[in-house]
């Protein structure tokens, strides 16, 4: 898939994410293994944008599994057509039940879900299992075969292996620990918060009509704002909005009015925005 890290981060620029060495080498070294690639860090730092990026410049087709509480084998892995079962047990009345029971648990009546499709056929994929740490505990269990072999059963037609495999990214906001036997499988890689230099150029990417000055002041701002005890510092993402804000209203520089007026795309608790207006000295940063 990449030649080497160095590829692997000038692809990814092309599609507008920056990586860090890091995330270059941890990315380049899970295509060249053939390992999943566990992302953990904050909500809006890149994790999910990564897998996307790497399905586009790979140009693979992305299979997204959203995890949350409750969803089981049913919506990760693959379901019976009951509806289309039901009406080929009415239409074949006079046929015996074994007959019946071998058409109505074919590859016709089964429905892939994100976990089965990436394994099947030959097209090459990015499976992207999403905040797995809101799934139940029990959904890992699932992930293990197809994550170590990466192959499914389904007892009415046996084993189904993947021939092709797919580039495998799960991401996790940390909001409880996954098991060990999960992460054997997997190449870690943690992304924080950027360097302040790293946030300037996604800036500059993300918003190239923002004034250089004024993109710098903002990067130094967010900076000092996630040094605070806050609820839920700035993200990255937030950083990007705010750059947008920032251009939408016309402000040449950033000064206590327009903080003030524009504070609320970034901090998104009252109790966040009532600190930071206490505590943000804009001479100081």
């Amino acid at each position: 898939m990449f030649r080497s890290v160095d590829d692997v981060t000038a692809r990814l620029a092309e599609t507008g994410y920056l990586a860090s060495p890091a995330v270059a080498t941890t990315v380049f070294l899970a295509a060249r293994l053939g390992k999943p690639l566990l992302v953990e860090g904050p909500a809006g730092v890149g994790k999910t944008e990564l897998a996307k990026a790497v399905a586009a410049i790979s140009d693979a087709r992305l299979i997204r599994l959203q995890c949350y509480e409750g969803v089981d084998e049913s919506r990760a892995l693959y379901e019976w057509n009951h509806a289309k079962q039901l009406l080929r047990i009415t239409a074949g009345r006079d046929e015996s039940w074994d007959q019946t029971r071998t058409d109505i648990f074919s590859e016709e009546f089964l429905l892939s879900r994100p976990l089965l499709a990436a394994i099947r056929g030959d097209e090459a994929k990015v499976l992207l299992i999403d905040e797995m740490d809101k799934a139940d505990v029990e959904v890992e269990g699932l992930l293990l075969e197809v994550l170590s072999d990466f192959q499914v059963t389904v007892p009415e037609l046996g084993t189904i292996t993947a021939t092709r495999r797919p580039f495998v990214v799960l991401t996790s906001n940390a909001s409880r620990e996954l098991s060990e036997a999960l992460r054997r499988r997997c190449l870690f890689l943690h992304i924080g918060f950027p360097e302040e230099e790293l946030e300037r150029r996604i800036v500059a990417l993300k918003v190239p009509e923002l004034d250089s000055v004024l993109a710098e002041s903002l990067v130094r701002v967010v900076g000092a704002l996630r040094a605070m005890d806050l609820r839920k510092v700035p993200s990255v993402a937030e950083t990007v909005d705010w750059a947008h804000t920032l251009l939408a209203l016309g402000a040449d520089r950033l000064d206590e009015e327009v903080v003030r007026q524009s504070l609320g795309v970034v901090l998104k608790h009252q109790e966040d925005v009532t600190t930071a207006t206490a505590k943000l000295d804009l001479d100081a940063v």
